[in-house]
């Protein structure tokens, strides 16, 4: 039944500045008036700064034209769209689904009903996707982010969402990086672990530029509770033991000399990706045919041809480094640190100490790996050194 239009869109407007919206839809025209575009969308987003409304315009021959609103923005553009000539509004929030027609007379036929099952789905999609660090976030800006560096970082605290301890109630989370490279990952680290309470995160490399670069860049950011020094993961010594400890793409054994490290401080978090594994292929390369002629039958096929022989020794040091961690008192896991489109170096070892007891008949399982493979970890070197 025909309503009157004023009211109608009164309506609409509550549902556009109202937080339940989900999307909404202007399009077509009215007799004898053309809006000034063919079809506009409204869809909320989620940012650091609060919720935002994106408003799109689609431009017969050329690009869309989207504008991100404020709440203090959003009334007035609102008011700009329900004043064009749009023949058909449809709006979807998480607790109805109206749709209004204007009639050739200028009257609203409005339909009235529940929310949409996509909208409902859409809504929860949307609050899921909310990110541990935003899109918009400073530290994006300041190291040029792409959006899959974006996902990376997300999908790295993901996983350390899980394990990362809250501070101790008399002082900050110690947060040591060994190895950490240009630091984009130990600042982000650091941004959201500060988020949960006090924090005081340290970053070692061996390098002089890289560290001057990343103090110039949390300098650039403001950040504080943070510092870098130069010095290898093996050999630096901190003031007091850290709680967690990362290891992002040390290169080969520089993962070790970190897992080690950890395990001597006691860190109570570890998180390690592996770069670069050339230990244990070392010792088989330099005596392959032995290697071949007395390795286990079992394991004979897949040392014979090098791409083979370089992926199951890959497998076997990570597999190695999680049932030592194991050995010594830390619950671990190996997991996909991102999506592997981004990076061939995907593995992730997370480990939490809870000195519980290694499973019956661990240490005998790794020396039974070891001595068919006819190798000795660097990790298991540096433990019993």
């Amino acid at each position: 039944m025909p309503e009157p239009l004023a009211p109608a869109l009164a309506e609409v407007r509550g549902l556009l500045l109202g937080d339940d919206l989900v999307r909404a839809v202007a399009a077509g025209r009215r007799r004898g008036a053309t809006p000034r575009a063919p079809r506009v969308e409204l869809r909320p987003v989620e940012v650091s700064a609060g919720r935002r409304v994106v408003v799109t315009e689609q431009r017969d021959g050329a690009a869309p034209l989207t504008r991100t609103l404020d709440a203090a923005a959003l009334p007035g553009a609102v008011d700009e769209l329900l004043a064009e000539p749009f023949g058909n509004w449809h709006v979807d929030t998480r607790s109805a689904t109206v749709q209004l027609r204007v009639t050739k007379k200028g009257e609203a036929q409005v339909h009235r009903g529940a929310p949409a099952a996509t909208a409902v789905a859409a809504a929860t999609h949307d609050r899921a996707k909310r990110h541990r660090l935003a899109p918009d976030d400073p530290l994006f800006t300041a190291v040029g982010a792409n959006a899959a560096k974006r996902r990376q970082v997300d999908a790295f605290l993901g996983r350390l969402a899980p394990v990362g301890p809250p501070p101790p109630a008399d002082r900050p989370l110690r947060v040591v990086d060994l190895g950490c490279g240009n630091a984009y990952l130990t600042l982000a680290a650091h941004r959201w672990l500060s988020t949960r309470g006090p924090v005081r995160t340290t970053g070692v490399d061996v390098r002089d530029d890289v560290v001057a670069h990343d103090r110039a860049l949390a300098e650039r950011l403001g950040e504080e509770g943070v510092d870098f020094v130069v010095d290898a993961a093996g050999t630096w010594a901190p003031a007091e033991p850290p709680d967690v400890v990362l290891a992002l793409h040390a290169c080969d054994t520089a993962t070790d000399e970190a897992l080690a490290q950890a395990v001597r401080w006691g860190a109570r978090v570890v998180l390690a990706a592996p770069c670069c594994h050339k230990d244990l292929r070392r010792q088989v390369d330099a005596r392959r045919r032995e290697a071949v002629t007395h390795a286990d039958p079992s394991l004979r096929s897949m040392l014979r041809d090098g791409i083979l022989r370089q992926r199951l020794l890959d497998t076997a040091t990570d597999a190695l480094r999680a049932d030592l961690l194991r050995l010594h008192g830390y619950r671990t896991d190996a997991v996909e640190l991102v999506d592997p489109e981004h990076t061939p170096r995907n593995t992730l070892l997370r480990a939490v100490r809870d000195d519980r007891s290694a499973p019956d008949g661990l240490a005998g399982e790794v020396a039974a790996t070891c001595e068919a493979l006819g190798v000795e970890p660097a990790l298991a070197r540096l433990l019993r050194a």
